[in-house]
């Protein structure tokens, strides 16, 4: 087996366990889509080429709310600044590939991508193949994205709403993110953003999800720039 496919197959493993969280939310998205107003190609077009669950999930709520375009605007924005985080934390890993291949794996990053990926960076460095990794976990997710949201627009509102389908995603995510909280700034930034969330979970138009993003990031911001001066104090000291 060539090093390329062993690595992207390596990928799809990784992934596999948190796509059982991820079908059953791309469903509950395909229906949503439609119950908020949305075509069947808009729906399923936003899957494809958006290709960001919490955002479209998000958008199609606040359509249905009939909310103003710049609090949606706003909502998506703030909801994907996560992305650009991603983003930071693997250029240093990607920094070599080809233009081709950074914009291919930047649509291909997400949430679940990035998880198994900056582990499996961590753990085993940068090699020629490392990236048909990220390729294989993103590409995973991408298809059972599609499928599931194909399937959820099909059935549309057979699915019966007592399902707690929508159970599964906060699973998926506190999967992912355990692992990562490896330091004090990413477990008080985790901690922040989830009291926050609970505590503005009635504000309008979603704005507590705004309001806990903006909590987190401050709050991990605030830290890492504390450590990085504890850090640096005994070196000035000498």
């Amino acid at each position: 087996m060539k090093q390329s496919t062993a690595y992207f197959l390596a990928g799809v493993r990784a992934e596999l366990p948190l796509l059982v969280g991820v079908f059953p939310f791309g469903m509950i998205y395909g229906a949503l889509a439609l119950k908020a107003g949305l075509s069947v190609a808009s729906s399923q077009l936003m899957s494809s080429i958006v290709f960001a669950g919490s955002s479209q999930f998000v958008t199609a709520q606040l359509v249905h709310d009939a909310a103003p375009v710049f609090v949606i605007v706003l909502t998506i924005a703030v909801v994907n600044l996560r992305h650009m985080l991603y983003s930071a934390s693997l250029a240093p890993y990607l920094k070599n590939l080809s233009l081709r291949w950074k914009v291919l794996l930047s649509y291909l990053l997400t949430d679940e991508a990035y998880a198994p990926t900056v582990l499996k960076y961590e753990a085993d460095g940068v090699t020629p193949f490392s990236h048909w990794f990220l390729l294989g976990a993103g590409f995973s997710l991408w298809f059972t994205w599609q499928v599931s949201t194909a399937l959820g627009i099909f059935l549309g509102t057979a699915i019966p709403e007592n399902w707690p389908l929508d159970f599964a995603l906060p699973l998926t995510f506190i999967a992912m993110v355990v692992p990562v909280l490896k330091n004090r700034p990413a477990i008080a930034s985790a901690v922040a953003a989830g009291l926050v969330a609970l505590a503005a979970y009635h504000l309008p138009y979603k704005l507590g999800l705004i309001l806990a993003a903006l909590t987190g990031i401050l709050v991990g911001t605030i830290l890492e720039g504390r450590e990085s001066k504890d850090a640096l104090s005994p070196k000035e000291a000498r």
